[in-house]
This record gives C-alpha cells, structure tokens and sequence, in this order.
C-alpha cells in the first residue's frame, strides 16, 4: 500500500481511516506548525499527502515529494496554498474539503456582524481591562439588525447560510456574484442580484464569501470603502488578501466605515499592527471552521480523498 504523509496534526478519525486502508502513515503530531526543512524532509517518498492550509503546496513542496506522488488532499475548502496546475502538471490529483464546514463558517460570521454591530468586544474589554464604566443611554451605543441589508459577496453555500441566519435576524439581503445564484435560493431568502458598485452603495453590513484568486485580491480597497455608507461594517470569513488591510486601517480611523469584523487576514498569523489599535474592529485568530466536529470532518474528509486517489478511485471532492 502507500505511505500517506500528513503534514499537521489533524483529529485521529481521519488517520484512522488511512491506517485502516492498509496505508503506512507518518503524520506531524505537534501543535505548532514544522520548519519548511523539515516539511521537504517529511514528504520524501510519499504516495500522499494530508496538508493544512498553513502549507504552501508549491513546485518544490512536489518535487520533494517525488514522482510517486498521487493525490494532496487539502484540508480546507480555499486551496490558494496549493499550486493546482503544479500538481496537474505532475499528474497528481488535488482535492480539498468543501461543504462540511458551511454551518460552522457561518455561525461565526453572524457572531461577527453581532459583534461589530453591537460593539460586544468594546464592552468585553471594559470589563477585561477593569475600567470603570456606568450605564448610560448613550453608552456603547450600536446599530440593531432589523430591516436593515446585508450585502453578501459571492453567495456560495457559505454566503447562502450566512443569508439565511440573518434573515432570521431581520434583514434583507442583496449578493454580488459573477453569475446569478439558483432561482430557488433566491426565493427563499428574497434576495436580488446587484453589481458591486451597488452592494456596497446600499448594504448596511458587507460580508465576503468569495473565493481568493488574483481577480479578488484587494477587492476591497480605499475606493470601495470610500464606496460604502459610513455607518456599515465590513465582515470578512473568506481569505485574508480579499481585504486591502492597509486602506481598511484608514478607513475604520478616518470613520469611512462604522466596524469590521476580520476572523481572516493578509498575511496570517500577523495582523495589520494598525488594526490592533481600532476599538471599532473584532479580530479573530482563523476560527471559522474551529468546532470538534466541523474539524474532524474537514479531515476525515480529506482523507477520504487521499484513499480513494491510492485505490484508483475518483475522490469525492476533486479540486477543479
């Protein structure tokens, strides 16, 4: 059988499942990230590879490798890490894991339009930071959801589920894509397709779901903050370089835009240093799809891939 490598530390169902399809497995079992020598070292030889969206999957990672090498099964529905037409080129077999993390990424952008809406990470730090605070009418006063617009960009099956959860809150939702989203979906969350000029003209709270490729890099720059109302909030769940950091800083400091919530950045881990000093910005550290069992699928699903390519099987998730 093959040896599969697994790059990072990943939930033990899926080595399971490797392991149990008579693989030999050599997997990275630390928490923290390895060196870029010891990944080149790791994946000599390797028929597979399980990789983390924390590796860049490039011409060097799959010469490494060597010319066995079959299938990367990426575990992430973005792959802007893998280098596809390097691997196509080599005939191996590229694959990530879309679909099992929808509802969780979801989940988190909602959180994240609640929190910079109602300024819930101000107040926690008042708290946190012990300062002293008494209630007021006007005290951290923040904008309710109800009849107000979402603009989703790009409204995939995470876009769509985003959609859906702030329906429930109240709003209406207008989306920008590059082709217009099913009939159906659009009935049942009342939506309309706008260009995205108009999007952000119009919405109250931004929230991107587009892929990252280099037609949306920087998408949202100086122009298009300048673009939106000054009282709407920017959400960004997708990938980092979608979002100009730079102008993004001005925009929150020079009151361009009300908030934003970023579960995503440029140049991750590092963030933007002048983000760190707006009080009207959330930061997470790349929660989206952090739940138990959104994880867990996420691999096992990868590794599902990975056995079907070494079985001569067609993997149920292929990029492209």
């Amino acid at each position: 059988m093959g040896r599969v490598v697994v790059t990072g530390k990943v939930p033990k169902p899926a080595l399971d499942i490797l392991r149990r399809a008579g693989h030999e497995v050599v997997a990275w079992e630390r928490e923290e990230q390895q060196s870029r020598a010891q990944l080149l070292e790791q994946v000599s030889g390797a028929d597979a590879l399980v990789t983390l969206l924390t590796e860049q999957v490039d011409a060097e990672l799959l010469d490494a490798a060597g010319e066995q090498l079959k299938v990367v099964a990426n575990v992430a529905v973005g792959y802007n890490n893998v280098d596809v037409e390097a691997c196509r080129s080599r005939g191996v077999v590229a694959t990530n894991t879309p679909g099992v993390l929808t509802d969780a990424t979801a989940d988190l952008a909602m959180a994240l339009i609640l929190m910079t809406t109602r300024r819930l990470g101000e107040g926690e730090r008042v708290i946190r930071s012990q300062t002293p605070w008494q209630w007021g009418m006007f005290y951290l006063l923040g904008s309710g959801l109800q009849r107000k617009t979402l603009g989703v960009v790009g409204l995939g099956s995470i876009g769509a589920a985003t959609a859906r959860r702030a329906r429930a809150f109240g709003m209406n939702i207008i989306y920008s894509s590059r082709s217009a989203a099913p009939r159906e979906l659009t009935s049942e969350l009342g939506a309309h397709r706008v260009d995205l000029d108009t999007l952000l003209a119009e919405s109250d709270v931004v929230s991107l779901h587009c892929p990252y490729s280099p037609a949306t890099h920087h998408l949202l720059s100086a122009s298009e903050f300048a673009a939106m109302k000054s009282s709407a909030y920017l959400i960004n769940t997708a990938r980092g370089p979608v979002v100009d950091e730079a102008a993004l800083v001005e925009a929150l400091k020079g009151g361009q835009i009300a908030g934003a919530g970023l579960d995503v950045f440029e140049d991750e881990p590092q963030v933007h240093p002048g983000l760190l000093d707006c009080e009207n910005a959330v930061l997470l550290p790349h929660l989206g799809s952090a739940t138990i069992e959104t994880r867990t699928a996420m691999a096992t699903l990868a590794a599902d891939n990975a056995v079907s390519v070494l079985a001569g099987e067609d993997p149920p998730t292929p990029i492209g």
